[in-house]
């Protein structure tokens, strides 16, 4: 059988987001989302012999995907704490960053991981495979009302308290250990044609908590404002509302909350500059690879 250099993960918008970093060849750029690599591979591509590429990925199982090039790090580690981290290699300004904020192919379709609807596992879903929190706390430990929140806020759930106290009644029975339990426990919540969408829904909601990813974005779109040089590139994709709603408010802005202050005049200084109009996959990529269909890809050059 011929490998798929894509078979960890299959890059979305490759050449669309590498494009976003106008790569200049003896430039330094960062990968925040490492994966399967194949957004690395293109930078590498297109970087000259004095360029140099340093990437994130906070999975110990991305790193047998590490590049043997001496002009590229990868880091297990994660890009919440990406300027600290540069630091230590003497980085303090750079070129361009990316970032693919999904979940890698990978990590759905090995079961024990927990990421997937599609098997039965235990309640798990860390990026991280060391960290604390995982989603068996998040269904067993939460208070009723912060599990709503969860439910509302991350998986965009109209009916979330009915979802927490179902969980709730039916935990005090006995935990809810795995994959199967909590369907059954969700069972009435999930009609026949609609059962895999909103599965989806209660998944990625518990999944973001766990590896807190919208603390993360915004930790990381703050670093990411004092590493790039003026002229440098910020190529990111997400795949959630709340996500991009972040994305977008911090490139027009530089702010997450609120408006930037106004001079006398009614003008205001922001950051960054918006390149290009938001692209999303096209139909043709979306039938290549269906992970791509929620993808929002948004470019800014820092001024």
């Amino acid at each position: 059988m011929e490998h798929n250099e894509y078979e960890y993960h299959n890059p979305v918008l490759l050449k669309e987001t590498v494009d976003g970093l106008n790569i200049k060849p003896d430039g330094v750029y960062v990968d925040v989302t490492f994966g399967g690599g194949g957004h690395s591979k293109e930078i590498m591509r297109r970087l000259g012999p004095n360029g140099k590429l340093f990437a994130f990925d906070q999975d110990t199982d991305a790193l047998a995907n590490a590049i043997d090039d001496e002009r590229f790090t990868l880091l297990n580690e994660n890009f919440r704490f990406i300027k600290r981290f540069l630091r230590v290699y003497g980085i303090k300004q750079v070129d361009g960053i990316l970032g693919d904020f999904g979940v890698s192919s990978h990590q759905f379709d090995v079961a024990e991981r927990g990421f997937s609807t599609r098997f039965e596992a235990d309640l798990d879903m860390r990026m991280n495979q060391s960290g604390a929190l995982s989603a068996y706390e998040v269904i067993n430990d939460y208070e009723e009302i912060a599990l709503s929140k969860v439910f509302f806020n991350y998986g965009e759930l109209t009916n979330a308290r009915a979802l927490a106290a179902a969980i709730v009644t039916a935990r005090k029975e006995e935990p809810i250990k795995n994959s199967e339990q909590l369907k059954k426990v969700l069972g009435r919540f999930l009609p026949a044609h609609k059962s895999n969408k909103i599965l989806a829904q209660i998944y990625q909601a518990i999944r973001i908590e766990v590896n807190q990813e919208i603390d993360v974005l915004r930790e990381f779109l703050e670093q990411s404002l004092e590493l790039l040089k003026p002229g440098g590139r910020l190529s990111v994709i997400s795949y959630h509302s709340l996500e991009d709603r972040l994305v977008k408010r911090f490139i027009k802005n530089g702010m997450f909350e609120g408006e930037p202050e106004r001079d006398f005049f009614g003008r205001f200084e922001v950051p960054f500059e918006s390149v290009g109009k938001l692209i999303v996959p096209s139909a043709e990529e979306i039938k290549i690879n269906n992970r791509a269909r929620s993808a929002k890809l948004r470019i800014a050059e820092k001024k």
